[in-house]
Formats: C-alpha cells, structure tokens, sequence
C-alpha cells in the first residue's frame, strides 16, 4: 500500500479510538479526522464538500423541516397513540417500536421513519418512564432489519441493484485496465449472467424476512439487555418549581366524554391533576374513572416539562383568555420563565389586577411558589409575590427584551415550546403520507419529495420557517458529512481496496470461504466508511473473484446487498444509527456490545442461507 493508505489507516485508527475511549463530542474528532486527512493531501476540496452535498445528508437535514411540522401541529402525538399506546414493561415498549417500525422500513426508505419517530419516542419515553437509551437503538436496528426485506427498503440496496443492471450491460459496465486480457474475458462472462432487469421486489425478502425476524428476536431476548442506561428518562428529576397550571377542556374537542385515564392526564411524569372545578361543584382527588365534560377547569401541578407537553394535548386549552389578546401570531410565540422581583409593580395584585397581559404582552399560563401549593388556584386570581415564578405565553423575543429588566430576577425561554397548532394537525399528516406515497410509487426521489414536504409544511403554516431550522440537528449533519468524507478518504487512498484484494487472492479455492469472506469485508467497510461506499467498493472486487473461480455471480451479489444494509457495530456506517447516536446519550462502545453479536448472527446465518437460495452454480 502507498503512504495515502497507511496514513489513512492511521487516522481512522486514531478517530476510532478517540471515539471508543474519549468523551470528546463525536462531531468534532470526527471533523477533525477530516481535516487532517484534507490537509494531507489524501483528499481534496470535493471530497471534503462531497460529504455536504451527499443527497442521504441533505435529506436527513430537510427531514427536520418535516418532522417540526408534524411536532408544532400535534400530529406526532396521534401517531404516538395509534402505535405505541401504554406498555407495561421495557420489552413490550420496545416491541410495539420495533414491529411497525420493521414493517414500514420494508416499503419506504428507513430514514424519514426515523426521523419522524425519534421525537416520539423521546417524548414517549418519559411518559411510560422508561429511558430513551432503551429504545432508539432498537428503533434504528428495526428499521435496518426492515429494510432488508425489500428491493426498495433502503437505498443502499437500491445501489447495489443499479450496479446489478450496469454490469449485467458490456456497455455500461466498467472493467478494471490492469487485468489480464483472459480475466477480462471471464469477468464479462460472469456479468451477463446478473439479471439485465435487476432483482424484483421481493427477490431479497428470501434472505432479508428471515434475517429481520431473527434480528429483531436477539434485540428483544438479548439486545434490550445490552443497552445503557443512559439518562433521566425513567423518571422525572425532583423540581422546587412546582408549577399550578389550569387548563379547560374544549367543548369541541376529543377529550370530551372521556375517562381522565383515556385522555392520557395520568400518565405524565411529574404532573398531577389535583382537582377538576365543573361549574360551582369541586372534584378533588381526582380519580383515573372520573367521566370529563366540555368546559371543564382542570387544575394540575408539575415541572415545567410536563407543563409544556401539558400545552401540546389536543382538546386542552388555557384557561385564561388573555393569550388569545396578546399582539403576536401564535406560530412566533414561545413559553418563557420569568422569576419576579420585589421591584415589579404587580407585586402585591392579582394577575388580573395588575393587567399582566397588557404590561408584558404575554399570559400567565403557570406560577410556581418556592415548592408550595398555592390555595388559590385560578391563574387570574393569584395575587403574585417576590419570588413567584411565572410560566409565560409570550413572544419569542421576551427573553432577550426583559433579559436586564428590574421586573424580573431571571428570564429564560423554555426548549421546545411553541404552541401546537392542532387545527394543522390533518394538513400534516396528509403532507407526510403524500411524501411516503410518491416515493413509494416511484415518482420522486426521497430528496425531491422531502423538500417540496418541508416546503408546503412552512407554506400551510404547520411551521414557521424560523421553527422548523430550529428544530435541525446541526450536529448530526456535521457527523454525517465527516463520516462520508473520512469514508472517500478510505476509497480514495487504495487502502480498501488492497485490504480486500489480499483477504481474497489468499482464500480463492473455495465458494463458502470467498462468499464468507466477502460478506464480513463488506460488513467491516459497512461500519467503518459508509454503507454505500462499501457496496460501491467491493461489488467489482466480487465480480472478479466469481469471474476467477467460474461461478455464478449471485450469491456474492447478495452478500453484499445483506452485508452493506446491515450496519449495527458502529454508529458511523447508516445514518439512522447516527441520527439516534446523540438523543439518545449513546457511547460508541454501546453500539460494539450490542451491535457486534447481531453482525455476528446475520453474517452466520446469510453464510448458511444465500448458497441454498442462490446456488453458486
């Protein structure tokens, strides 16, 4: 190998283990793996922007756009509710994500289902109380094994097949210049008998259904046993701020007519409903059976985060009026705490009195005392004192307009908290099933369909175009884009390839040794550079080696369609594993445990498998 292979070796070496053994963040060893290797020479400036310009990245970034309109309308939480419900234990939690999500993977690309269920779950899991660590690696392995069932499940297949059909073409096909005349002859010989048309779409669910049973069996028996427990999810941190909060019931809403359990008000960590005001009459003690009723006064306590997913259930609404008079459309608006001061001129008066609304043009939605229950619980009617902290309904520029006011102690606007537009909630919903559909149907790429989805979110009003770019993940896309480049650097360097082309010349005598050998290169590459790369990188090298041996080319096609979908051991290779790496509080070790073993089995098992169902002739 030349220095650019070495080198490169050795920074990826490095990187890896900065990863495995540092807790440094992960996009920053992994930019500046890139920019060592650009640096060097090893890469140039399209290798390095490539990474940006990679359609798999953009789509992941104008995804967001999508998902913060299905957030700030409420439609993620009907999805919630029509597929998760309320487990029991950790295992059927992980269960009812893993099914559908395996399921939908089969006929639509993998990374729009993660990326539309990732802050579902996040904010699922707090309400069963059982940590996101224990689900988004189970929801990203799920829609991996899912979307090996299918010719259209993930993209990565969808690149192997186009390779099938360029190669099955002299035409088309590219041969490598430094084989030997007679080699070139057998490799063409070897590429007419790939399938002209490509596979159809269900030739891979011969091997993919049997591996993406056995997959998500491991992760259920095995695999749930493996994963970190990584944050607070499992319950909600002891708070002073124990915020009153009262909600009424909308006449015209879904809450009506059902049971306080069945509306979903007993389920959210932190947050307790004290009493229900119906009419003159009072209900305290309020049990999980009691029948709700239009207009009723809901009067809850809680932490501020369960006040906000307070705020998004559909069919609730603040009790106080005074947010619909406040100069500033609904969409630009964001909940802000604000803590008084003895200098504030409603010190002393009620809300009301004070006219708080037409002074701060911003509602009262919540006010916290020092830990105490205050008595008096309708909003408008707390007579305020220094030191109260207040839940706001305000602009979004409150926070940075009161910031150094001698009204207020500390002004902090709270994450995540523009108010849910639920009367968008059907626009979303048909805007991402027309997303699936045409991309489905075949009538635009997954790219084309995420940009004009992303673009009729903000026109419709489901978002603003100011909260849809707060809702990107800009770390992850630098993720993404390094992995990409550091993966090219791998390619471009030869240092793949001689890796691939020594393993293979040592073992070619024997079928089941080069097709095991080929599905385990292609698997490591998988993880280590980036699914397609892989692919790209060793369906020649396949070729090649069925051409040197006179066999049929398929089994080797396959493997490499199993092996490069199948990316479990490291969150670099797919982008739904990179997409889950930071939410979920992840450790690149955590992703070796439990990642290590299923590679294991899938490579077992597509070894055993792949000659039965496609002899090598």
């Amino acid at each position: 190998m030349a220095w650019q292979a070495w080198t490169t070796l050795g920074i990826l070496s490095t990187v890896l283990g900065l990863l495995i053994f540092t807790r440094y963040a992960p996009h920053l060893i992994l930019l500046a793996g890139l920019v060592l290797l650009f640096s060097l020479g090893i890469i140039d400036e399209n290798d390095v922007l490539a990474g940006a310009a990679n359609p798999g990245m953009v789509t992941v970034g104008v995804l967001y756009i999508v998902v913060a309109g299905l957030r700030l309308t409420g439609a993620m939480n009907f999805i919630a509710a029509q597929l998760l419900g309320t487990p029991k234990s950790e295992v059927t939690a992980q269960a009812r994500i893993m099914t559908p999500v395996a399921f939908l993977s089969a006929f639509m690309n993998n990374t729009p289902i993660v990326a539309v269920m990732m802050p579902i779950v996040n904010d699922w899991s707090r309400k069963i109380k059982i940590a996101s660590s224990k689900l988004l690696i189970p929801l990203s392995f799920a829609s991996i094994l899912g979307g090996m069932c299918t010719l259209i499940g993930t993209s990565t297949i969808l690149v192997v097949n186009g390779l099938v059909i360029d190669h099955a073409d002299p035409k088309t096909m590219a041969i490598d210049p430094n084989l030997s005349t007679e080699l070139k002859a057998a490799v063409i010989h070897t590429s007419e008998m790939l399938p002209k048309d490509g596979l159809g779409m269900f030739d891979i669910s011969l091997i993919g259904l049997p591996l993406a049973v056995t997959g998500l069996v491991y992760l259920l028996i095995v695999g749930r046993k493996l994963l970190p427990q990584s944050d607070s999810a499992v319950g909600t941190p002891e708070d002073v701020r124990q915020y009153t909060v009262e909600m009424v019931v909308a006449p015209d809403g879904p809450l009506v007519s059902k049971t306080v359990e069945d509306a979903g008000l007993r389920h959210l960590p932190g947050l307790y409903l004290i009493e229900i005001n119906r009419g003159d009459q009072v209900l305290p003690a309020v049990s999980p059976n009691v029948v709700l009723e239009a207009n009723d006064r809901l009067i809850f306590i809680g932490v501020v985060e369960s006040v906000v997913d307070l705020q998004k259930i559909r069919g609730l609404i603040a009790a106080d009026d005074q947010i619909h008079k406040i100069d500033e459309p609904r969409p630009n608006r964001c909940l802000v705490e604000a803590v008084v001061s003895d200098t504030c001129p409603v010190v002393g008066r009620t809300i009301r009195q004070g006219r708080f609304r037409t002074r701060y043009n911003a509602a009262v939605i919540a006010v916290a005392r020092n830990g105490e229950k205050i008595l008096n619980r309708k909003i408008g009617n707390i007579e305020l004192q220094a030191g109260d902290t207040l839940l706001l309904e305000a602009r979004a520029s409150f926070a940075e307009q009161h910031r150094n006011s001698s009204d207020f102690y500390l002004v902090s606007s709270v994450d995540d908290s523009s108010p849910t537009r639920h009367e968008r909630a059907s626009i979303a919903l048909i805007i991402l099933a027309a997303m699936v559909a045409v991309v489905s149907l075949g009538f635009m790429t997954m790219l084309q369909a995420a940009m004009l989805a992303a673009a009729l979110m903000i026109v419709t009003g489901c978002c603003s175009a100011a909260a849809a770019f707060r809702q990107i993940d800009w770390q992850l896309l630098l993720i993404i884009t390094a992995s990409l480049g550091i993966g090219r650097a791998m390619d471009r360097s030869g240092a793949a390839t001689a890796i691939a082309d020594s393993l293979l010349t040592a073992i070619a005598t024997s079928p089941h040794l080069a097709l095991a050998v080929i599905l385990i290169i292609t698997m490591i590459f998988t993880n280590l550079i980036n699914a397609k790369a892989a692919a790209v990188l060793m369906f020649p090298i396949a070729i090649v080696t069925a051409a040197r041996m006179g066999l049929d080319p398929m089994p080797f096609v396959i493997a490499i369609m199993v092996a490069a979908a199948a990316s479990f051991a490291t969150p670099m290779g797919y982008q739904t594993n990179l997409m889950v790496y930071g939410p979920g509080g992840y450790k690149f070790t955590d992703y070796l445990k439990i990642g290590i073993p299923l590679s294991i089995i899938i490579a077992g098992l597509s070894i055993f498998l792949i000659p039965l169902i496609w002899p090598f002739g």
